[in-house]
């Protein structure tokens, strides 16, 4: 597939931070209205490029940096709205038709702005007239305490396009269990979440997440692979394996991301084709389109072209993201009949 061929077809993003999406440009108009003098370069095609370069440096100081900047030029309602206007536009540029796209309001809050205001000047950037649905998941941040108040912003903002709920940031050593009680919250007021898991840390943080939170979706999770022994075209399953692979529990897999983070050397070498092999729920996700300097349709093509990914995956990735997403099932319903089966029925065999 061209990646012309894949940027036509409608896609379904799950995996997607805002505050690692914005353009280059709008990092360096939102520094200089609001004074902020520590961006490295005001050039934008230089400043695109020291993001992906900062990302793939392999130094942990230098990767936090690139999100100092990102988020300390959104702590106004305007520029969130701002933000989260372009990157419905950008989704939809790329032919994604529904995303949810997460952010930490917590992180939104230095300027004087309650975490309830921030959702709201998100979620009115997002209600865009692009031919996209975008919803939000909040996240609460491992190492700060402010679980429950996120999950009461979920529980208030449920019927205004908040879908869910996240927590990010340092993984290991935070794990997900120290947030058993609002995800527990969530579950008594029938509201959905992910976590991230399986990636910083490995299967003891999946089943840390699965076990005491009962995580429906798993932020990256591709560490589920030292779950499994492969021996010639044999693959014996350990039970957290087994435990993700025979309830379906979907991987919003993020290709470009995890080499930056040094889960594996190439795309050619990622988990995610032997997961994919496996019949394991896989979505293909973007995490931070900066950051990565990629779009999802670049990802899918990454697979295609460097580990032998057909069409016939890419489609099956997009229905597990649509099975997956925290839609309704009328509306999960509607967006395969009307839009993904049609268009993607034209390159099936």
């Amino acid at each position: 597939m061209h990646l012309e061929e894949i940027r036509s077809l409608p896609k379904v993003l799950l995996h997607d931070h805002l505050d690692g999406g914005l353009r280059p440009q709008t990092v360096i108009d939102l520094a200089q209205e609001y004074g902020y003098d520590r961006l490295p370069t005001t050039d934008a095609g230089q400043l695109g490029q020291w993001f992906v370069d900062a990302a793939d440096s392999g130094s942990l100081v230098r990767y936090l940096e690139t999100f100092e900047h990102t988020v300390s030029v959104c702590q106004t309602e305007d520029a969130l709205r701002r933000v989260a206007a372009e990157c419905a536009q950008d989704l939809a540029a790329d032919g994604v038709v529904y995303a949810e796209v997460r952010f930490a309001p917590e992180l939104f809050t230095a300027g004087g702005l309650t975490m309830g205001q921030a959702v709201e000047a998100v979620l009115d950037g997002f209600d865009t007239e692009d031919d996209i649905v975008v919803n939000a998941l909040l996240c609460a941040m491992r190492q700060a305490d402010r679980g429950d108040e996120v999950a009461d912003l979920v529980v208030a903002f449920r019927d205004e396009g908040v879908v869910g709920m996240d927590i990010a940031g340092p993984e290991d050593g935070f794990p997900a269990s120290l947030f058993a009680e609002p995800f527990a919250k969530l579950r008594a007021q029938m509201c959905r979440y992910t976590i991230h898991a399986g990636e910083a840390a490995g299967v003891d943080s999946i089943a840390d997440a699965l076990a005491v939170c009962a995580a429906e979706r798993l932020g990256h999770g591709v560490r589920i692979a030292e779950d499994i022994r492969v021996s010639g075209d044999e693959a014996t399953l350990g039970p957290v394996a087994s435990y993700v692979l025979d309830r379906q529990i979907a991987l919003e897999v993020c290709p470009s991301s995890n080499l930056q983070t040094g889960i594996a050397d190439t795309i050619a070498d990622h988990p995610v084709t032997l997961l994919n092999d496996l019949g394991f729920a896989v979505t293909i996700n973007t995490d931070n389109r900066l950051m990565s300097g990629t779009t999802l349709s670049r990802e899918m093509h990454l697979l295609t072209e460097q580990a032998d990914w057909d069409i016939e995956d890419l489609y099956l990735a997009t229905r597990a993201a649509v099975d997956a997403s925290f839609q309704s099932f009328d509306e999960k319903s509607e967006l395969i009949v009307d839009l993904i089966d049609p268009a993607w029925s034209r390159y099936l065999g």
